[in-house]
């Protein structure tokens, strides 16, 4: 019964069959039929002109992203807790050429514009100090929180004021989505690029960076060469982001996920570090208590020495999330 991770989830059988229906031969690299389509399947679902290009990695989508945004002598505004800050092996300083990450503070890994000033307040306008260049949240956030459709369009109003870019990493977008209840645009706001997650929702390898600046894009069409993410049989990722909008499976699975984790928090209770908003479980646990679930079968990690996270994905059986619901309130 596995809740270590959404990215350990099985692959849906509509992405595997839209790869088995891309095995023909094609164009190479982005020059095939179905990554041209990209760009309008993703304008479509945001209703606003996007420009797409594939990756294999949500830590690339990440980075790529921001190495657009950002030169060499700036800095990247992002939550303490951020996965570019925490968990991407210092890839954003790879990627950016040494581009520093500025870190602030935010309930349940989210910014608000109060603690994204306070983070920056005693930077001067000067050579001596890195500046600013763009902003960078996480939807929904490392703590399984989401951003309200006010509050990124309260960040991305900050952002525009400062002059700065801002990014969005989207790892658990769609989960966003399903959780809020709204339209794709509204969750996203004045975002000017979006890593939109599709790997932790039931694809195999793909993920996809959505620029909504087409400048942004082109440069990092370069930059993705340059990376080595400029796959030779690139029809295999549009396939897979083409099958996941097609009939709004991205929701579905992301639907799926967040009631498992709904259904788990229901009997948590007082265990909860944060509210559950959407595929992600924070409970406070004893080292015995850990011990108790994992010799019942359940998979999970540690969250320091007295909480775990317990993480549901597309596929996670109601059966095993009521077991998994009725062992921690049973503790």
């Amino acid at each position: 019964m596995q809740f270590l991770s959404d990215n350990a989830a099985v692959v849906h059988p509509a992405i595997w069959q839209a790869m088995r229906d891309a095995d023909q031969a094609s164009a190479p690299y982005d020059g095939d039929a179905l990554s041209q389509r990209l760009d309008a399947a993703f304008s479509e679902t945001f209703g606003r002109e996007c420009h797409v290009l594939w990756v294999a990695t949500g830590t690339a989508a990440n980075c790529l992203a921001l190495s657009t945004m950002v030169p060499p002598h700036g800095a990247v505004i992002c939550h303490r807790e951020a996965h570019i800050e925490m968990d991407e092996g210092g890839a954003p300083g790879f990627y950016l050429h040494g581009a520093k990450l500025i870190l602030a503070e935010g309930d349940a890994a989210k910014l608000n514009p109060d603690s994204v000033l306070a983070a920056t307040a005693n930077i001067r306008d000067d050579v001596h100090q890195v500046q600013p260049a763009a902003l960078s949240v996480t939807q929904a956030s490392e703590y399984g929180a989401l951003y309200q459709p006010q509050e990124i369009a309260a960040l991305g109003a900050l952002a525009r004021s400062k002059g700065w870019r801002f990014h969005m990493d989207g790892a658990r977008f769609a989960n966003a989505v399903a959780g809020l209840d709204c339209s794709p645009a509204d969750a996203a706001g004045p975002v000017d690029a979006l890593s939109f997650g599709c790997i932790k929702n039931g694809a195999m390898s793909a993920e996809a960076i959505v620029f909504f600046d087409s400048d942004l894009a082109d440069i990092a069409r370069y930059r993705r060469k340059r990376a080595g993410h400029l796959q030779s049989k690139g029809r295999y990722l549009a396939a897979q982001l083409l099958a996941m909008l097609q009939d709004d499976l991205w929701l579905a699975n992301a639907r799926a996920a967040n009631q498992a984790a709904a259904q788990i928090a229901a009997r948590a209770e007082d265990r909860l570090l944060f509210p559950v908003e959407a595929n992600e479980v924070f409970c406070r646990l004893t080292q015995a208590e850990k011990a108790a679930l994992r010799d019942q079968g359940f998979g999970f990690y540690d969250w320091g020495d007295d909480a775990a996270r317990f993480v549901t994905a597309w596929n996670t059986h109601p059966h095993d999330a009521a077991g998994l619901a009725r062992a921690i309130a049973a503790l």
